[in-house]
C-alpha cells in the first residue's frame, strides 16, 4: 500500500509535466506548420538539378 503513496503523486507529476510541455510547444509555434517539413525533404534533389552548386 506504501508504494501506491509513492507511484501516485510521481505520476501525477510526470503528467503534468507532459502536459505543461506539451502546451510550451503550442504556444512557441511547434506545430504551426508539420506539413512542408516533410515535403522539403522531397523538393531539395530537384533544387539541386535547376540551380547547381559550384
Amino acid at each position: 500500500m506504501t508504494i501506491i503513496s509513492m507511484l501516485l503523486p510521481l505520476a501525477l507529476l510526470l503528467a503534468t509535466g507532459f502536459i505543461l510541455g506539451f502546451i510550451w510547444a503550442v504556444r512557441n509555434g511547434q506545430w504551426d506548420d508539420v506539413d512542408t517539413p516533410p515535403q522539403r525533404i522531397l523538393m531539395d534533389d530537384l533544387d539541386s538539378e535547376i540551380h547547381p552548386r559550384g
